[in-house]
């Protein structure tokens, strides 16, 4: 059978034994979520449609296409387990499932998950038969709920604005995995570049030696064996040779993990990232961020890249236009578009979408918090993950502010769980504490948007327009000397076409040279500023309505790449400093 999305998940935690659960599966919608109590997932065989699996079945991937509200779905499929993994542990994971899932086998439920956009295992070991073995999995997913964050999947039927098509239940591979009785659970790694070394911990079940081999082109760079202790084993890497991550170079190493009877093979990168006065530095040096809005949209799969060659091209075509990372906006994106960036040397931002969530209410942190773990515990072992974005313009909600407790709290668990990255707290607006102060800024005239930040410049004043016409927002948040980021301008409208909803920031150029006249202007003016460290131009692509990207929705160059390759490129004024 052709299986879709046939590629290892998560290739840095990777283990030889496992079966891919992609493809064809049945389905059925639930809108008056009645199915839990007439307890259809005894007798699946009932489900009345197809699903291809891991597109979402708004997609036109999933073979579904539906579009309207689904307040629940159904899922089944049966699988065996080969006799060649008999004796062995047996996990069922899924990449995601938006948004709560209850997971059944053979009639029983064995658990949930809530969290639309971050990875989850069972261990099903006790509860596989021998034979046909029946999975069935129950998804309840409420866009318009305040307590579920949705990122930009729209809360109206249409989609509108920056709201797109939305996503409903599982939409990355599902997989069985097989280890040993004693196996590797998860892995930290922390490089030093400075000292060219690398500590590892890993979490296991059972007891014995830990063993970590590092590895450069084949060649042997580091080993450690340490006994576990309490279920942990704290490795330290002594590297012969420094190979440093670098922007376009990701200089991976390789990594062999064996616990026992159990092989991991994983891989980092060796890098140090910090903050200095105003600079962003990387491996000691001065880097600018050039970053663009990539928000990991498909017309064919919505959330859901076709094929692994899709993840490639976005970073390809980023790349081409002259930018050396994105802010992966609103979206959790999946492990193997990380891998990619990891080798491309690619800087990204990882997010968090929690548009949709009522930040105005302090219980909103049980809605965020244990998913934003696992986002951190997930993703933290990534080179190109250059820092974290827990929340995005934070706006009034029904005129109630952002509960700055909640912003706080998710700051400092960040901070926490990970010292070595900055952590800007909410982008845009408004901030509370934040290692980069970050501005959204779409003046689509360069003379004005250059005066706004000159004053940065002379006298360390940053220009905030809510001071000046906020209204309702005047004086919510205050500028205390952080670093300085235009984290999102540009978004200028170009070729709509017919498409009457379609729409970009400020009034569309009248031409091509106009177009690139206001490019250049806006970029030449974050550029040349010495106290700002990067911008993020939006975006990379249009979606759908929203056709204010460089490139179509189908990823086609709307203008010659080179031009915008050779205006975004150049140094900045706080690189030669």
């Amino acid at each position: 059978m052709n299986i879709p999305r046939p590629e290892y998940p998560n290739p840095q935690f990777q283990r030889q034994n496992w079966i891919n659960l992609n493809g064809s599966w049945k389905f059925q919608i639930d809108n008056a979520k009645s199915g839990l109590e007439r307890k259809i997932y005894q007798d699946p065989s009932r489900f009345n449609r197809e699903i291809t699996v891991p597109f979402c079945p708004e997609s036109v991937l999933s073979g579904i296409g539906y579009k309207d509200f689904m307040a629940a779905v159904w899922y089944s499929r049966d699988f065996e387990i080969p006799e060649r993994f008999a004796g062995m542990r047996v996990f069922l994971h899924f990449g995601a499932v938006d948004h709560k899932a209850t997971v059944f086998l053979n009639g029983e439920e064995i658990g949930t998950h809530s969290g639309g956009y971050t990875h989850f295992k069972f261990d099903i070991t006790d509860c596989i038969i021998g034979g046909k073995n029946t999975l069935t999995v129950y998804v309840e997913d409420d866009v318009r709920s305040p307590m579920v964050p949705r990122g930009k999947q729209s809360e109206l039927y249409y989609s509108h604005g920056c709201d797109y098509t939305r996503t409903t239940g599982i939409w990355q591979t599902v997989w069985l995995e097989f280890t040993p009785q004693s196996y590797i659970e998860s892995i930290k790694i922390t490089p030093n570049a400075a000292n060219s070394s690398v500590d590892i911990r890993a979490k296991v079940v059972g007891s014995g030696t830990f063993e970590a081999l590092a590895l450069f082109h084949d060649k042997i760079m580091g080993v450690a064996s340490v006994d576990t202790v309490n279920g942990i084993a704290d490795a330290h890497l002594e590297l012969k040779a420094a190979h440093l991550w670098d922007v376009g170079a990701g200089n991976l190493y390789d990594l062999e993990l064996r616990f026992n009877n159990d092989r991991v093979d994983s891989y980092f990168g060796l890098r140090d990232i910090k903050l200095e006065g105003y600079k962003f530095m990387l491996n000691g040096k001065s880097v600018f961020q050039r970053l663009v809005l990539d928000q990991g949209y498909y017309p064919d799969g919505i959330y859901t890249a076709p094929d692994e060659d899709s993840l490639i091209r976005d970073i390809r075509i980023s790349l081409d236009v002259g930018f050396n990372g994105a802010r992966l906006h609103q979206k959790i994106f999946e492990p193997r578009f990380l891998y990619h960036c990891d080798k491309m040397g690619y800087l990204v931002w990882g997010e968090y979408p929690n548009w949709g969530l009522d930040w105005s209410r302090p219980d909103s942190l049980y809605s965020i918090l244990p998913e934003w773990m696992e986002e951190l515990e997930r993703d933290y072992n990534h080179p190109s993950i250059i820092g974290w974005c827990p929340f995005n313009e934070t706006w009034n909600i029904d005129s109630r502010p952002q509960a700055d407790e909640v912003i706080n709290t998710i700051y400092n668990v960040t901070k926490a769980f990970d010292p070595t990255r900055p952590c800007i707290d909410t982008s845009g607006n408004f901030h509370v504490v934040t290692d980069i102060f970050d501005i959204h800024d779409y003046d689509s005239d360069p003379d004005t948007f250059k005066e706004h930040y000159d004053g940065l410049m002379k006298n360390g004043e940053l220009y905030d327009r809510f001071d000046v016409d906020g209204g309702e927002y005047r004086g919510r948040q205050t500028y205390n000397g952080e670093p300085v980021m235009i984290s999102e301008y540009g978004g200028i409208g170009w070729d709509i076409g017919k498409e009457a909803r379609a729409w970009g920031y400020g009034e569309q150029p009248k031409s091509v040279y106009e177009f690139i006249d206001r490019y250049r202007g806006l970029t030449d003016a974050i550029l040349d500023n010495d106290r700002i460290l990067g911008f993020c131009y939006t975006q990379l692509y249009d979606i759908e309505q929203e056709q204010n990207g460089l490139y179509t929705y189908s990823r086609k160059p709307k203008f010659d790449p080179s031009i915008f390759k050779g205006i975004n490129s150049r140094k900045a004024k706080i690189e030669l400093n």
